[in-house]
Parts: structure tokens; sequence; C-alpha cells
């Protein structure tokens, strides 16, 4: 087992430019979307990060074909060969629940394991089962598995109780091979949708509002191959537009799409951080962080809101301002868990249910701390930075779910930190 080590610096000072991959979230619905079609499907951008390599296991026991060439990534399903998610596969990663839709519609059922991933909260897929449902499918839980049948989908009015990202993924490629027209209605608006949409549009679907609140998918018989490009994802955009508020020197942010990041990049300049779109190239930002960072309340909430996924980050910067924040988080329950750890890197915070209050400013110290999750695992690395000596990271196999290479490409900015083997630790 791998730990990161970071030496800190609580004057940081890090200069030069980072490229952000692709985004994680869009290129797994996009590999599942994939069984759909008996033809090949071209993806670009992929990032290459743990949770992708755990889909293409999955896929390759339902059947699919690939090949990952860099960022580049063909697979084609000729046949679908298993019906099995099984849970050995899917216990890692949550997003193993994206397959149940498209084998439903293609392969008129479908066995999939409960899902596994972070340890933040309760995340139910009653909204994907009942969707599925009113389409027609007859599903049923045993033994810690959905089992789904269904001779062939038809279309339905499905009105979603609270914004669901996958169950509005599942659903929208579901609808693409269903009989007749499927209205969805209060769909989530993440860019991540958007793009598994476009991805479906180019396959042959038809989808009428997509990025809208509602959207009406009619229906057809065959869907065909398609090339297509994986947003950048704005989630490492984010982390690493935090570690530039951390810092005294200017970090240039390639591959970037400001727009998927309007209210964390107002955030971050009400704080006082510098961020600078470049005029001479697009999708670049420069951003360098102030000497007296403001504190701020920030309160998650659905896209276009202040993603959950960056709640953690959040925190860390605020634990440099002048004064005190309140931190609210409305997606998940249990997602302070990188709140005691950042306690014994000497930071000031108290959570009260759904709240964590921030008291700053106060200087972090090193210490060895464990991450409970992929973005708890971001943000010990952001506090490790700015802390005064040694900081080291335990259990950063979440880490590698969701950010590639990240020790690389921070230190190529000049930061003190490296991946070591536990035996390697004095």
């Amino acid at each position: 087992m791998a730990k990161i080590k970071i030496l800190g610096n609580q004057q940081l000072r890090l200069s030069g430019t980072v490229k952000i991959s692709g985004a994680k979230n869009a290129v797994l619905p996009a590999i599942a979307a994939s069984l759909l079609t008996k033809e090949a499907i071209y993806l670009h951008n992929i990032p290459l990060v743990k949770d992708v390599f755990t889909i293409l296991t999955l896929m390759r026991g339902l059947g699919a074909e690939y090949s990952l060439e860099k960022e580049s990534l063909t697979i084609q399903t000729r046949s679908i060969l298993s019906d099995e998610a099984s849970y050995e596969h899917v216990r890692a990663m949550r997003a193993s629940i994206l397959v149940l839709g498209p084998l439903l519609a293609r392969h008129g059922k479908a066995i999939v394991a409960l899902p596994g991933g972070c340890a933040i909260g309760s995340r139910p897929i009653d909204l994907h089962i009942h969707g599925l449902e009113k389409m027609g499918a007859s599903i049923s839980l045993e033994h810690g598995y959905i089992h789904a049948h269904a001779k062939k989908l038809h279309g339905a009015e499905i009105e979603f109780e609270k914004k669901t990202v996958g169950g509005t993924e599942n659903l929208v490629m579901a609808a693409s091979l269903a009989r007749g027209e499927t209205i969805l209605r209060n769909c989530s608006l993440e860019p991540e949708v958007v793009n598994l949409c476009q991805l479906l549009v180019k396959m042959g679907a038809k989808i009428e509002g997509i990025g809208e609140e509602t959207m009406r998918i009619k229906g057809v018989d065959d869907l065909g191959g398609a090339d297509h490009e994986i947003i950048p994802d704005r989630i490492e955009a984010g982390t690493f537009l935090v570690v530039g508020a951390l810092n005294q020197g200017e970090i240039t942010l390639e591959g970037v799409q400001p727009e998927h990041l309007t209210t964390v990049i107002e955030k971050l300049r009400f704080s006082g951080t510098e961020i600078l779109a470049d005029p001479q190239r697009d999708n670049v930002v420069k951003v360098k962080g102030s000497a007296e960072i403001k504190p701020q309340d920030v309160t998650t909430s659905p896209y276009p809101g202040f993603p959950t996924d960056m709640q953690a980050q959040f925190t860390v910067l605020m634990t440099q301002a002048e004064g005190t924040s309140i931190i609210t988080e409305t997606i998940f329950d249990r997602r302070f868990s990188h709140v005691n750890e950042l306690l014994r890197l000497g930071a000031n915070i108290e959570v009260f249910q759904d709240k964590a209050i921030v008291k700053g400013k106060t200087p972090l110290s090193g210490a060895e701390v464990i991450a409970s999750d992929l973005r708890a695992s971001a943000s010990l690395v952001l506090a490790g930075l700015i802390a005064s000596g040694e900081t080291v990271i335990n259990d950063v196999e979440h880490l590698d779910r969701g950010y590639e290479k990240i020790e690389e490409k921070l230190k190529s900015l000049g930061a003190q930190i490296e991946r070591i083997k536990n035996e390697e630790i004095s």
C-alpha cells in the first residue's frame, strides 16, 4: 500500500503549468453507453485513473473489447456475453450502476451488484430503480444484487424527486433504446450529463432539452458508433485552482473550461484569489493567491451551484482565511470525514450536523493522516502543501480513483511531494 509524503511550506510558492485531465465523471458513463451498440465507440481525452481501469475490467466481463492508447480509448461490445456485473468488480466504484440501464435496454436483463465506492454517506439508487420500473422493467433486490428484466422498455414520464446525476444518466441511456417517448423532469444539469447526451446524439439517439431540467427522448431501434471528446475534469481543475489560491506563485492551468467552474471561481475571487483567462489561448487560466484570504460561507448544491466534490478542498482554503467561515453540506451526509484529519494538522474546525465552522487563520503543521474518500484525499494533499514539516497521507488508493498522477503534477510546480511504499517510511 502506497503513501504520499509531503514536505510543506507555510509560505507556499509554486509556479508552472499543469494540464488538466479528462473528466472521470464524464468518461465512466460514456464507457457504459458503449453497451448500447454493436459498433465501436472512440473516446478521447481519457484520464488514466483507477476508476477508468475498474469499469473497463467490468466491461470486459460483459463482453466488451477495448484498446487504450495514451488518452484514446476504442471500445466495442459486439455481443453481450454476460448480464451480470459482479460484486467483485462493482464494490470499488458506484459508477458501475451505470451499466444497469444500457444492459436492460439492449439485452433485456441485468444483474448488478449494489454499488460501493467512497464512504461519504447514503446515496440510494431508488431513483434509478423507480424510473426503470416506470419504463416497464421488473426489478427485485436479492442478496445484494439488483435483478432487472424487461422484454422491451417503453417510454414513460418520470420526475425525479431530487436531482440525481447517475439516475439521469442511467435513464437517458435506457430511454434511447426504449419504445416511444420518455420525458425526464428535474434532470441533473451537470456538464458530465450534457457530455453523455452529446455522445448519445452522435450515436443516433433523439434527445431534446440537453442541459435543461426537462429532457424528451424518442427511442430508436438501434444506435451506432461515434467519435467523442471527453470534457476536462472540472473537479481536478477546481482542486488546482485552490492550490493556486493557497499559493504566492503563479500557476497556469491548461485544458480548463471555466464556464463549468463559474461558482467555484466566483468564491475563490471573493476570497482574494486572482484568476485570469489567457486571451491568447482558449481553455487556459492563470491563478495566484492573496496574502490575505477572506473568509466566506459556502453551501453545496447541485450544478450550477457549488459542487460537493469541492467542499473538502475549499475547507482547507478557509483554514487560512482571516476569520470564521461556515461550510454547509447539503448533498451527502457524513461528508466531513476529512475534518478529523485536518484537526490533526492543527486546523480549528467544529462540525454541527451539516455544517463545518472553520476558524482561521490557523497555521498547520505536518502529521500522519488517513484519507477516507476521494475528495478528502485531495484536501489532505492541499493541507500538507501548506503545513510546516512533513505530512504523510495513508490510503491514497482513494486519490488514485480520480486524480491522474497528482503528485507528479504538483512536483512539476515545485512541490516537495513523493509517493512511497510503506517500507520506505522511517
